[in-house]
């Protein structure tokens, strides 16, 4: 008993050390301090733990050689600064005009160190809660039926001080070196350390492992200095102008291409890394070879005794030795410091260096805890923005509003418009949001249809992985069918392999717009919300499964889809094909018509004509409509015989009095038409 009450007083001294906030947020990089910025403005309880003493520890060495591969664009032609943030990859989003990226740099492609000093102002500025030199060395569980999710995050700190919280955000990035071992793998630099001096590889041959960004960047560090560079990687490479994916090489770091296909000593060559071997000579060369040459071998005996490549193959491509081999392999998640109650798991092949997650962001083994930024990057690896700033600012924003809905009752911001404005309504968002269209396929805007199809509810930037779900992760009710609104790059335009500037590459008429190659905007119509299996179940490629009915905006080489012929004229038909409904809107002059004409009024007569609604007429305006063909030129006489106009006595205020309709003088019920 003695036993048991002192094993109790210490769980409870224990427990009472414990700090506790509802929100806990591991990393102060850009994920971390966006998502610290989302929970202030909500007034939530949080902390973000950061092991430096400043935020963006990643930015300080990284890139090595300081220039940063995300586009900075000044100007765009527009003060519309939803639409610049399409060409802003660098800022996080906030409501500070300051923190605007454009402010801190003129570069198109800024100084990682311009990102430092960007990220320091980002959190003094919004005076974010960050907790500095706080390494997060333990996490584990405790299960306790009153917490959220049925269970607390236990953090330790290098100083053993541990904190509690009921959701964790993990936002510490990928920065754990990728390292392949293999015979000879000692003899190998680090990207993460190898000099940036390009005089001290001055008359030398290099080695590259890697054929990512890291290693074009250091590629082209020292293409002016050395004899030449090889390059050796498992994979082609992939040129992001291909494949459309801005995590692959980027134009800025190409150089190297040029003196490969130019023949200028440079090359590029494929193989598996795990196979290899280094042995260096006596007089410090390395020498490649293959890893089962060594095989019962004494790779110390000396390489005299080694058979190499090029002894049974005299012209083997690698036979000249390497005065340096450099790694630049890129960084994994860093999964050390998760207990396994935690069950946070690698991914499965090309994805194994990011945690399992799904595509709400939560992690597969744990509710409660959710993987931001970079990390997160597994829900849209190689096809979308999600692993990089002008990206995960928005997945970010996204995953705050589900954990509002989940814990505090607050639905998923969403705004009511009558049906009159749902052509409007697309044409505006496809035109100006950033979040859609750097999230293409992967973020989404959601159209709730209400009861009759006369009014509809907008939700903005939803992901679409959770469609089936979307009742129960933002609060709102789908009754009546609806409408899913995302960017998407033509099925078979993307690929390592694909020729994008082949002749004829660009659609330009509507009835083609099915064929678009470059990003454009697609409407999906859903007479009820698709369910989980059928999600599951989509064709490949396809991000959402089959619609009862979609529409493509064709293509524009101004990304402008304002064009009334070719892009809204096209769209409104479709809506209507699916409504059922007219939702052009009319003059006053046509409602009145309709009244005797029609058993039911067009939605605009309804909503504004009816109800006395629309904007003021003048004489002006009637001429310009007239002039236009947009309104019959009926004469006053017409209607009032030889009454003055602004008499309105007689027969035609009694017959609209006997119809139900408000009656008010025509040359000021005229409303703008908006065909």
């Amino acid at each position: 008993l003695g036993l048991a009450l002192y094993t109790s007083s210490l769980c409870a001294v224990s427990g009472a050390t414990f700090l506790y906030h509802d929100y806990c947020v591991i990393g102060a990089g850009p994920a971390g301090l966006q998502a610290a910025y989302f929970l202030q403005q909500a007034g939530r309880d949080y902390i973000v733990f950061e092991r430096s003493h400043a935020p963006g520890s990643f930015f300080a060495l990284y890139p090595r050689h300081r220039k940063l591969i995300s586009i900075n664009k000044q100007y765009t032609g527009k003060s519309n600064s939803e639409f610049n943030l399409r060409h802003d990859w660098n800022s996080l989003l906030s409501h500070d005009r300051r923190l605007l990226f454009r402010r801190y740099s003129r570069d198109f492609f800024p100084s990682a160190d311009t990102m430092v000093r960007y990220l320091e102002d980002f959190a003094s500025l919004l005076k974010l809660q960050v907790q500095y030199n706080t390494a997060i060395i333990h996490v584990t569980l405790e299960k306790n039926e009153q917490a959220w999710n049925g269970h607390y995050f236990i953090l330790t700190d290098q100083d053993r001080k541990n904190y509690k919280c009921s959701s964790l955000l993990v936002a510490a990035g990928t920065w754990v070196p990728n390292v392949v071992n293999f015979p000879g793998s000692e003899y190998v630099e680090g990207y993460e350390t190898v000099s940036i001096n390009p005089e001290d590889f001055a008359g030398q041959t290099v080695l590259i492992l890697g054929r990512g960004n890291s290693a074009f960047e250091t590629a082209e560090n020292i293409l002016g200095v050395t004899n030449f560079i090889h390059m050796v990687s498992r994979s082609r490479v992939r040129l992001s102008w291909a494949t459309h994916y801005v995590g692959d090489l980027r134009a800025i770091n190409n150089g190297l291409l040029d003196t490969y296909q130019l023949k200028s000593l440079d090359g590029l060559l494929e193989g598996d890394l795990e196979d290899l071997a280094i042995i260096k000579d006596k007089k410090g060369k390395l020498h490649i070879t293959l890893r089962f040459y060594l095989e019962n071998r004494n790779i110390s005996a000396g390489i005299d005794s080694i058979t190499l490549p090029q002894d049974e193959l005299d012209n083997f491509a690698t036979r000249a030795p390497y005065d340096r081999v450099i790694r630049c392999l890129g960084w994994k998640f860093d999964f050390s410091i998760y207990n396994r109650s935690l069950r946070l798991l690698p991914g499965k092949g090309n994805i194994k260096k990011y945690p399992q997650i799904k595509p709400s962001y939560e992690s597969r083994g744990t509710r409660g805890l959710f993987v931001l930024g970079t990390a997160s990057h597994s829900v849209d690896f190689r096809k979308s923005a999600g692993g990089f700033i002008h990206g995960f600012r928005y997945t970010i924003r996204a995953v705050h509003r589900l954990l509002e809905n989940r814990h505090h009752g607050v639905p998923w911001p969403s705004t009511s418009y009558p049906i009159t404005h749902l052509t409007n309504s697309i044409i505006k968002r496809v035109n100006e949001a950033s979040g859609l269209y750097q999230m293409f396929s992967v973020l989404a805007d959601i159209i709730l249809l209400k009861e009759n199809a006369t009014a509809f509810e907008y939700l903005e930037e939803y992901p679409i992985g959770v469609l089936a779900e979307l009742e129960m992760q933002t609060g709102r009710k789908v009754h009546n069918g609806l409408f899913v609104i995302i960017m998407e790059y033509g099925r078979n335009f993307s690929g390592a392999d694909k020729d994008v500037f082949y002749y004829n590459r660009a659609v330009g008429e509507a009835q083609h717009a099915w064929q678009s190659n470059f990003l454009h905007p697609v409407i999906y119509y859903y007479k009820r919300l698709p369910t989980e299996r059928e999600m599951r179940l989509r064709p490949p490629d396809w991000p959402l499964p089959q619609p009862d009915a979609i529409h493509h905006i064709v293509e524009d080489f101004l990304t402008d889809w304002t064009a009334p012929n070719a892009h809204i004229l096209p769209l409104r038909r479709f809506l209507e094909n699916c409504l059922g409904t007219d939702l052009r809107n009319f003059f006053a002059e046509s409602c009145f018509l309709f009244a005797f004409t029609h058993q039911k009024l067009p939605p605009s007569c309804q909503q504004g004509y009816v109800r006395m609604q629309g904007l003021l007429g003048s004489q002006e305006l009637r001429h310009h409509a007239v002039q236009a063909g947009l309104l019959h030129n009926y004469t006053d006489s017409d209607f009032l015989g030889d009454r003055p106009p602004d008499s309105h006595d007689g027969s035609q205020e009694q017959l609209m009095r006997d119809h139900g309709i408000p009656v008010r003088p025509l040359q000021h019920l005229v409303n703008a038409k908006d065909e």
